[in-house]
């Protein structure tokens, strides 16, 4: 199998970027956020605390998490619903944060990605892939873009959703978020020895993908 991780902190574009360079390789694409995001999604609509750890763990084996792949897009499935819309609202990214942190949550979703990276070629992103979830990738990316910049692509991902937002509070948030992922105790969000790092602050949705893809291209005649 040939997998591609690429991490990065939150409102880098992993997403959007990741999902192209699968299309460009046939291989598929796996939004690690987003298993996360649809977990904090089901622990929210329980109103568990994102505090209460106890609650977490022993909530989290309840969910019933799975992955679709319907038109070369992937589709996250909670207790069968398609969950895709619901997932990037601010109080689901925060409630993310918060909660990837326990180890039941981890151990549980991190199982499913691995289980993937060994059955197909993939495109995966996340905060720990090539560190933790897919060790032995081929090609490793850090995504990363300036903490104003990942605030405003946001503020405008949620206005051309017709959702309120805020930008002064989405760039705290970031911040935040930026505090808690980088020094967490389990798998904190940190660049790979043999990740390559591309800054996309001053870069174009394009000029990214095809930097990502010369990137693999060079990897792949060496190996």
């Amino acid at each position: 199998m040939f997998n591609v991780a690429i991490d990065g902190p939150a409102g880098a574009g992993k997403s959007t970027i990741a999902r192209r360079v699968a299309a460009a390789l046939g291989s598929i694409y796996v939004d690690t956020g987003a298993m996360y995001r649809a977990m904090a999604l089901y622990l929210f609509r329980k109103g568990i605390d994102p505090d209460d750890a106890e609650a977490i763990s022993r909530e989290c084996k309840n969910a019933d998490i799975s992955i679709d792949f319907q038109n070369g897009e992937q589709v996250v499935l909670l207790s069968g619903e398609n969950v895709n819309d619901y997932l990037r609202t601010p109080e689901v990214s925060d409630m993310a944060s918060r909660t990837s942190v326990n180890p039941f949550v981890r151990k549980k979703l991190v199982e499913l990605q691995q289980k993937l990276g060994r059955q197909k070629d993939v495109v995966m992103d996340g905060r720990d892939i090539g560190t933790v979830v897919l060790p032995d990738a081929q090609v490793k990316i850090y995504l990363t873009a300036s903490v104003d910049v990942r605030a405003k692509r946001r503020y405008k991902e949620l206005l051309e959703k017709g959702m309120e937002a805020d930008l002064a509070q989405i760039t705290e948030q970031i911040r935040e978020r930026d505090e808690r992922d980088m020094n967490r105790a389990v798998s904190p969000l940190k660049q790979a020895d043999d990740a390559v790092l591309v800054d996309t602050s001053d870069m174009t949705i394009e000029e990214v993908t095809d930097r990502i893809l010369e990137i693999i291209k060079e990897k792949r005649e060496r190996l």
